[in-house]
């Protein structure tokens, strides 16, 4: 790639990085914004579960509205609109502030991703080029996320407002870049600096699918929403079965509107191409697995063994070495193995992690710890890149947002589940374990608390556990099924120069 190619995909690295490390900045954070502003329990969970919310609420419609809306406009207006909302967390005095700022936040979000995403996936041409301009994508987010660990908290010792205002120097040097150094119009395949005037024409006439869109957006938030409340208890389980169901009804009306649509806001024949189905399916499993050990094992260090939030995030560095992996080692096992099994190979050591670490005791020494963590992290730098390859591998130019919306929808809500459940698990068995305890009488230890605290911990681990064996099936079946089309017949590849024709030519049939 040129020396102009390199400077694109280091601004669009730039915005997955923003992200990665804007949330670990705020996890790191809430114990100090809860005391500072007087939070309730509630409320700072909120904090977190708004930009959820937000996020896999619209990343669908943000990864569409790229391909219709122009790839370059809107990263670059969501990119200002993450910027100004993360900002304004910084000034919040009340907790409903805070909520609002992440909430809107997690919007910009949905629609910067797929946008990012989807202006490499049309930058660079289909095949290794691409594959790596993916693969250290993916690498970043993981590592944003681990470094976001040890500057938040580095920054909150300087006041946790610093965690909103950070993301916002690095967000305004990306947003230089980006008005530098992507183009005006959607970039011709193999030429990243080129502008594509076809792209402008095949926009011209194209209706934007509103009631699709309306009911996309209401549907996916209702389903989230459903999801984040779990992690507040069972309480209010009338208010989630009604939510879910609300979310499935709507569904059922966007498919049937994207059905007799003239332009939908979907083609739902996308979902009859297999790898983008399992690849979006995966990488809910891989990141609801992740997200969910993560958690639980933050929990554990911080509440069990009290350990600082600087200690936790010093453990948990171990966590990003699929910084260094993903644009090294992955490619080359992709070259080699193809994307099937390297998934295949990354949900399996990330099985093995989890379960090596269900038996965790109350004393365990760091480096009992160690196998897991490197384990989890070389898992991640084998599966979430090779996972963007598979899901926009084919896929028409014209639909590279819509491909990396569904797969970002897809992380998402594998990462609202992963914690949610696991979240709901522990409260369950913690809960059953002090009723235990108070019918037993005051004659309880502090020392069974502490037992009853991690045998949940333990219960918890089994989501992650369920999610990387049910993942590591669907790879199995991916390499499975890339057998049997290598038995009827080689492939047809692309070669150099030949996509961005075979693209337009698509195109224009559609």
């Amino acid at each position: 790639m040129s020396a102009r190619a390199w400077a694109l995909l280091l601004v669009l690295c730039g915005t997955i990085f923003l992200e990665g490390i804007d949330i670990a900045m705020i996890a790191i954070a809430i114990p100090d914004i809860r005391s500072d502003l007087g939070l309730s329990t509630g409320t700072a969970a909120w904090v977190v579960s708004a930009y959820v919310l937000g996020y896999a609420g619209f990343t669908l419609l943000g990864g569409r509205a790229a391909d219709l809306l122009g790839r370059r406009r809107m990263f670059l207006l969501w990119l200002g609109v993450f910027m100004a909302f993360s900002g304004l967390g910084g000034f919040a005095t009340e907790g409903w502030m805070l909520v609002v700022a992440r909430f809107v936040t997690g919007v910009a979000a949905a629609f910067m991703t797929p946008a990012a995403m989807s202006i490499i996936t049309t930058s660079y041409e289909e095949g290794p080029e691409r594959s790596r301009a993916l693969l250290i994508f993916a690498g970043t987010s993981a590592g944003g996320f681990s470094l976001g660990l040890v500057v938040g908290g580095l920054l909150t010792e300087l006041g946790w407002q610093w965690v909103f205002f950070t993301p916002v120097l690095v967000a305004g040097v990306i947003l230089a870049g980006a008005l530098r150094l992507i183009p005006r119009e959607a970039p011709a395949m193999g030429d990243p600096v080129a502008s594509a005037g076809a792209a402008r024409a095949r926009m011209r006439g194209r209706g934007f699918d509103l009631p699709g869109a309306a009911t996309a957006a209401g549907a996916m938030l209702l389903l989230a929403y459903a999801i984040v409340q779990l992690e507040h208890g069972f309480s209010d389980w009338p208010l989630i079965v009604g939510s879910m169901g609300a979310g499935l009804l709507l569904v059922g009306v966007f498919v049937r509107i994207e059905r007799r649509a003239a332009d939908p806001l979907v083609r739902l024949g996308i979902f009859r191409t297999g790898s983008v189905v399992r690849a979006g399916f995966g990488a809910l499993l891989y990141l609801g697995a992740f997200m969910g050990f993560q958690f639980v094992l933050t929990l554990y260090l911080q509440e069990l063994r009290g350990w600082s939030s600087w200690q936790t995030a010093v453990a948990m560095v171990v966590l990003g070495c699929d910084v260094f992996l993903s644009p090294t080692l992955t490619p080359r096992l992709v070259r080699r193995f193809g994307n099937a099994r390297v998934i295949l190979g990354g949900f399996l050591l990330a099985l093995a992690a989890y379960v090596l670490f269900l038996p965790v005791g109350m004393d365990w020494p760091y480096l009992a710890m160690f196998p897991t963590l490197l384990l989890a992290g070389i898992g991640f730098a084998l599966t979430l890149g090779p996972q963007m390859i598979a899901a926009t591998d084919g896929v028409p130019e014209k639909e590279q947002g819509l491909a990396s919306g569904l797969l970002q929808t897809a992380t998402q809500f594998g990462a609202a589940i992963g914690i949610s459940a696991v979240t709901a698990v522990h409260g369950l068995v913690a809960a059953g374990a002090t009723h235990q305890g108070a019918s037993a009488g005051a004659g309880s230890g502090s020392g069974l608390g502490a037992e009853a605290d991690l045998s949940a911990f333990r219960w918890a681990l089994l989501v992650p556990v369920a999610m990387a064996a049910v993942g590591t099936v669907v790879a199995a079946v991916g390499v499975r099924r890339g057998r049997g089309r290598a038995g009827r017949g080689p492939a047809r590849r692309p070669v150099a120069g030949s996509v961005q024709p075979a693209c337009r030519a698509t195109s224009r049939s559609t």
